[in-house]
């Protein structure tokens, strides 16, 4: 009777089963040493313990997030509304430039280099109020496929990099996008893609205007760059506007190389995280001669200081959100 009233008590005693919580991360040196780092800093009881509220950390987008080849998302999305907008109104392509774009020669505006590039960007980002065009991007995210892949851009998402994201959260972080892409263009799709909404995404943005039209006010988008977030821009937008050190930071580019380091130059712990682009056969293979996500600093100097850096060909068992 004892043995029977035993094991009648144990089955009705719930098993706590912890799930992994980084399911499409190989079982490799990388997977361990995020989860010991986050296991450090969240442990009450240890030495590396961070409170809740300085759990902060910060993501690179494009290439970091989701894929970023042959060219950034946004560019093809310029490309794509530029085009619709001249079958409307062909007189708005006044330059070569804008004419080639809206033909979908990505060559002429490689060729042409940043001025071409702003050009396009001004063309077709700006003369319109914000929630408009954040329309526009939706619109152009339901029915856009990329040429290689076929897969929605928004599926084109790195499920491991949405798993870490969802661990951090789980375990007291706030997570932040820091990327060279549009603020409002990434504003979109960042909340039901990553989790992340509006008010922590942190990017590149034109100038702005208050307006009213009728008597109803807008924030119209203007020409013109106002602030580049990439480079040195990164770290010195997130000082002014989370106004916290990040205790981790995300990229895969030297475009990230400044964020990384400041990120780990604070005191107590700390850990940058780069993603190295080594899978030809399911993604993309690139870094120091890529003119997309260009990776050279981050190879040279990362494992001196410190960081992560991930091997997505060994270290990912799935790429897509959107596949596999």
């Amino acid at each position: 009777m004892l043995r029977l009233a035993l094991a009648a008590v144990i089955s009705a005693t719930p098993i706590c089963v912890f799930a992994d919580p980084l399911p499409s991360w190989a079982n490799t040196e990388t997977r361990a040493r995020i989860i010991d780092f986050v296991g450090a800093v969240t442990d009450p009881e240890g030495t590396d313990y961070v409170t809740p509220a300085a759990r902060v950390a910060v993501f690179d987008n494009d290439g970091t997030l989701w894929s970023e080849q042959p060219v950034y998302f946004q560019l093809t999305f310029a490309l794509d509304r530029l085009s619709e907008m001249a079958e409307a109104d062909p007189s708005i392509l006044t330059t070569p430039t804008l004419k080639a774009a809206a033909e979908g020669d990505l060559q002429a505006i490689v060729d042409g280099g940043h001025e071409a590039l702003i050009e396009v960007l001004n063309a077709s980002h700006s003369g319109v109020d914000v929630p408009d065009f954040q329309a526009a991007v939706a619109d152009w995210l339901q029915t856009a496929r990329h040429p290689d892949t076929g897969l929605p851009y928004d599926q084109m998402t790195y499920q491991p990099m949405v798993e870490l994201l969802r661990y951090l959260r789980d375990e007291g972080f706030r997570t932040y996008i820091v990327s060279g892409g549009g603020l409002h263009f990434m504003r979109v799709f960042a909340e039901e893609a990553y989790g992340i909404p509006p008010e922590q995404v942190l990017g590149t943005y034109t100038d702005t205007t208050y307006e009213v039209t009728n008597g109803t006010p807008s924030i119209i988008k203007a020409p013109g760059i106002a602030f580049i977030d990439d480079k040195e821009g990164k770290p010195i937008n997130i000082e002014r506007t989370i106004g916290r050190r990040p205790i981790l930071a995300a990229g895969n580019s030297d475009g990230d190389f400044a964020m990384l380091e400041w990120t780990t130059a604070g005191d107590g712990p700390r850990l940058g995280v780069l993603i190295h682009h080594t899978d030809a056969e399911r993604e993309w293979a690139y870094d120091r001669e890529s003119p997309i996500g260009k990776l050279a600093d981050g190879l040279d100097k990362g494992s001196e200081n410190g960081w992560v850096i991930v091997d997505m060909a060994q270290d990912w068992d799935r790429i897509y959100t959107g596949a596999e």
